[in-house]
């Protein structure tokens, strides 16, 4: 019996080898700890974390792009980007420049987003000096919406007739509510604008130049649309527009075509001149 106990004991399994030092799951799990440790001191988690977020906010067609810019706007943006000279305040231009990337971040459809964005726009503008209190500097304000029609390829005319409805006076304090009025009325009217060109593109079949009484028919079915008076949410002139049905616009174009009357062309440049001037007028001036 103690001979069968001793052969028993050597046949078993030979202990396992300690684990070397630098090696094992304890090392391991270790080491995964001090990386997101590291993360997180350096802020890197929450500097990605705001970065996604944004993505999700803005929805943009090019999301790599996107964050690229977003990355390289946050490096410029940082204090020791540049040394000393960084730690001051940027000036106009370059605040100019990170409130206008802001406000084009989201479709002004997704509220939630535009007004987050409108808001960080507005402390961008106003950070440069010590009478932010009560506004944005008016003359800032209108540069800003300047550069939103510019850069939406607007008409000029239109641009500069709706500046003058919603601008301020350069040493006046824009509050919040006048600073997002007039930034959403800019980006509705660069998509009025392409609206009524898509709506040209269908006029002239490809020509550059459509029948004049049609044009005028569809212009004035489209101020119809529109209605009278001004409405308080610029929003609203895109839904009164989308009220301009095939069915509409189909009678307004016969009833142009059977007129017996001589008639001249209309240019793509006419139309939208005119097409835009419709929007403008319904406009509700900043008082």
């Amino acid at each position: 019996m103690a001979a069968y106990e001793k052969r028993r004991a050597a046949a078993g399994p030979a202990p396992a080898p300690a684990p070397a030092a630098g090696s094992g799951p304890a090392v391991a799990a270790g080491g995964l700890g001090s990386e997101a440790e590291f993360l997180l001191r350096a802020g890197v988690s929450a500097m990605v974390r705001e970065a996604l977020l944004k993505v999700l906010e803005a929805r943009p067609e090019e999301p790599v792009a996107f964050l690229a810019d977003y990355f390289e706007r946050l490096v410029l943006g940082s204090p020791g980007a540049a040394g000393e000279a960084a730690a001051e305040q940027p000036g106009p231009p370059q605040r100019l420049a990170r409130a206008l990337w802001y406000v084009r971040l989201a479709h002004h459809s997704h509220r939630t987003a535009f007004d987050s964005n409108a808001g960080a726009a507005y402390e961008v503008l106003g950070a440069g000096g010590r009478r932010h209190k009560a506004g944005v500097d008016g003359r800032l304000y209108s540069e800003l919406l300047r550069r939103i029609c510019q850069h939406g390829g607007a008409p000029a005319e239109a641009a500069a007739a709706l500046l003058g409805r919603v601008r301020c006076r350069d040493h006046e304090a824009v509050p919040f509510d006048v600073f997002r009025y007039g930034v959403l009325t800019c980006f509705v009217l660069l998509e009025f604008a392409a609206k009524a060109d898509a709506l040209f593109g269908v006029l002239d079949g490809g020509s550059g130049a459509a029948d004049g009484r049609v044009c005028q028919a569809v212009l004035r079915a489209l101020e119809d649309a529109l209605g009278a008076g001004h409405f308080s949410l610029p929003g609203r002139y895109l839904e009164a527009g989308s009220k301009l049905g095939p069915d509409g616009l189909a009678l307004a174009m016969d009833r142009a075509l059977q007129e017996r009357k001589l008639s001249t062309s209309m240019s793509r440049e006419e139309f939208l001149k005119k097409a835009t001037a419709l929007f403008v007028a319904k406009v509700k001036p900043v008082e």
